[in-house]
């Protein structure tokens, strides 16, 4: 099995508003995106797909968006973005996936030798940060612990975890945080992370911290290809 990931798809299949509006690196972006998925990723592949995901503003029409995912090839998991308004319960969700598309909010689920864990994640707040975002951040920070807690309950031996976050679990500095001590804290391998868009973002390909490879897939910024995650499962 290999893993791949990538984020912030922002597909409009039934509501029709196009993304090539924010820049050229939006052209034709689905179609890019659908070419290199397929012609990388293998039916036994997992694929990370961490936050907004579509533009639909309630679940029915987001199906259209979920199916076509569907049809491409490998194992996916999808998390809920900033944008994803329609995601109204995880429960709903689940039971509109079509077949080898999986939903996480704030948990986990075993594929062969890795845990995946998946929540949402909010803005690291700073010292201009109102009162209402950070009461936010602080709820975010607790569902991150609950979420690798249960990552961790589902763990076997030789077993790798994998974070899946929307917001950048560290501000624009790149600094440490509450988050990137808990992921720490848990022993997580990899962590796959979107939400940052255009040119005028720090956008580093890969952040290391205590150890830990934090990647950025938001697919404009990773010329709408697919990042592959290396990871070694313990013998």
């Amino acid at each position: 099995m290999r893993i791949f990931a990538i984020s912030d798809l922002h597909l409009s299949i039934n509501c029709n508003k196009p993304m090539d509006v924010f820049g050229s690196q939006w052209d034709n972006y689905v179609e890019l995106i659908s070419e290199d998925w397929n012609a990388r990723v293998g039916e036994d592949d997992l694929v990370l797909i961490a936050g907004d995901i579509s533009w639909a503003m309630h679940l029915e029409d987001a199906i259209p968006d979920l199916e076509w995912i569907g049809t491409l090839k490998g194992r996916k998991v999808i998390i809920r973005g900033n944008h994803d308004y329609w995601w109204s319960s995880v429960s709903k969700v689940r039971a509109v996936l079509p077949a080898g598309l999986y939903a996480l909010q704030n948990d986990a689920l075993r594929f062969d030798n890795v845990v995946v864990a998946g929540t949402r994640g909010w803005v690291i707040p700073d010292s201009t940060t109102d009162e209402k975002n950070v009461k936010i951040y602080r709820r975010e920070t607790e569902r991150l612990r609950l979420t690798l807690t249960a990552a961790s309950k589902l763990r076997q031996t030789g077993d790798i975890i994998i974070a899946m976050t929307h917001y950048p679990p560290f501000n624009a500095r790149l600094c440490d945080s509450e988050m990137t001590g808990i992921i720490s804290e848990f022993g997580v391998s990899n962590v796959v992370y979107g939400h940052l868009h255009g040119k005028a973002v720090r956008a580093v390909p890969v952040v290391y911290k205590d150890g830990i490879p934090y990647y950025l897939t938001s697919c404009d910024l990773v010329q709408n290809k697919m990042v592959e995650i290396p990871f070694t499962v313990e013998k």
